[in-house]
């Protein structure tokens, strides 16, 4: 049975595991021990939740070795979560995806792509969601203390044609096979781009989202059928025209970190602190997809989330319990990582190397670090490396010398073999700047 006990509005973190890299950047590849160091650094932050996506849509049957791993390991963390943590878990689900079977079985669990594998089953067709069920009851099974199941409308998942009805149809389906698994999961309807505005992206290539009438009636047919328990992320204006709001929990999603995102630490602004500060009734959940890069955000959401303020002085002793004695260098550095001054960028990567060779204590955060401060301190310095260099071709008026492209190049590759991300490159005027080079 579920062992969460923190009946208090919910300060939580989506844990994405869609894409592959390497460790500890990418989320499928953290030991339960770094789960439980990660859970204690966020837990001293102040979360209280935490979603997972398993990631079960790309799992073969039978399973491989890999993921019978992967699936026992992730038993072992919710477990985890609620005994040592007392957290809230939830698991995040597309609503229609399955795999193709023979082409998932090539790869590990750690090495998959997704979207090499997916495929898109019909919510119309009777057998086929069946089977979906099938499925679905198999992989689950074992993660069954889970405390709710997130379904998303959208990305990834729908069907062309597709009708609200049948996503409700969908969803009530799942509330069926979650009551076999263990009666009292919640069911949690996420709200995105909507079912009606994605099933449209399938028919015609251009993404548009729901309208809000689209999306008044999806909620309508879920409130009119009433599959307790759940409850709703996002959709605020529409659960308290149908006396739901109650049921809200805010995903204030892209706040910490956008996805997919190039591995890159964000540092500075209002996003991750207004994100944290606009719940919904139930509490707010924040997102990440590089956890371990995108810790100043991590705490600037939290703060927000529990109304504390966050100034500069708030960042150097947040990062003073990372590791004590260099809760300046560190902030300085993310601070100039994203700025626009090369040589403030050179020398905070100086004087974050001279750092990386000193045997430092970690303090109460350690947790954040994911069990090494020198990788937290290097990966620091890699990143301003890149960043001066792009900055090089970003202020040449037209071709930048070869002499620019080649220090890019290599600072860009030494950053890059460290996380292996394999998905989009993607940063403001990135593109623009690289066409510079012709």
């Amino acid at each position: 049975m579920s062992t969460v006990s923190n009946p208090g509005k919910i300060v939580g973190m989506y844990v994405h595991q869609h894409w592959p890299y390497n460790h500890p950047y990418c989320a499928r590849t953290w030991t339960l021990d770094d789960w439980q160091t990660y859970a204690e650094g966020l837990s001293l932050l102040g979360y209280n939740a935490v979603l997972i996506w398993p990631v079960i849509e790309t799992i073969p049957d039978p399973p491989t070795k890999s993921d019978t791993n992967h699936l026992q390991k992730m038993a072992a963390v919710i477990n985890m979560l609620h005994k040592v943590y007392r957290m809230r878990v939830w698991l995040a689900l597309c609503p229609n995806v399955a795999p193709v079977d023979e082409l998932a079985s090539h790869a590990s669990f750690e090495r998959r792509h997704f979207f090499e594998c997916d495929r898109r089953v019909n919510p119309a067709d009777r057998g086929a969601m069946a089977d979906l069920m099938r499925r679905r009851k198999k992989l689950l099974t074992c993660l069954r203390a889970a405390d709710g199941v997130a379904i998303i409308d959208s990305d990834p998942g729908g069907y062309p044609g597709s009708t609200n009805q049948e996503f409700v149809d969908l969803l009530l389906e799942h509330r069926r096979l979650l009551d076999q698994l263990r009666p009292g999961i919640e069911l949690v309807y996420w709200m995105h781009a909507g079912w009606l505005g994605y099933n449209r992206f399938y028919e015609t290539g251009t993404l548009s989202f729901s309208t809000d009438e689209e999306n008044l009636d999806c909620l309508s047919r879920l409130v009119a059928a009433n599959p307790e328990p759940w409850g709703l992320a996002n959709g605020l204006p529409f659960a308290e025209r149908l006396g739901a709001a109650d049921r809200v929990v805010s995903f204030n999603y892209g706040r910490i970190e956008g996805e997919p995102s190039f591995p890159l630490t964000n540092f500075g602004g209002d996003t991750a602190y207004e994100g944290g500060a606009a719940p919904g009734p139930r509490g707010v959940m924040g997102n990440a997809q590089t956890h371990c890069v995108q810790l100043p955000n991590t705490f600037a959401f939290a703060r927000g989330a529990q109304q504390h303020p966050v100034t500069a002085a708030d960042y150097v002793a947040f990062a003073e319990n990372l590791i004590p004695g260099c809760g300046a260098p560190i902030v300085n550095g993310w601070r100039c990582l994203n700025g626009t001054d090369k040589d403030a960028m050179l020398g905070a990567a100086g004087e974050l190397d001279g750092q990386c060779a000193i045997e430092h204590e970690t303090g109460p955060l350690r947790g954040l670090l994911f069990g090494s401060h020198r990788r937290f301190l290097r990966d620091l310095v890699l990143q301003l490396r890149m960043r001066a260099a792009y900055t090089d071709l970003k202020m040449a008026e037209s071709r930048p010398p070869a002499a620019a492209i080649r220090r890019f190049w290599q600072t860009a590759s030494d950053w890059q073999a460290r996380h292996g991300y394999e998905n989009v490159w993607w940063w403001p005027d990135l593109d623009e700047t690289l066409r510079k080079i012709g």
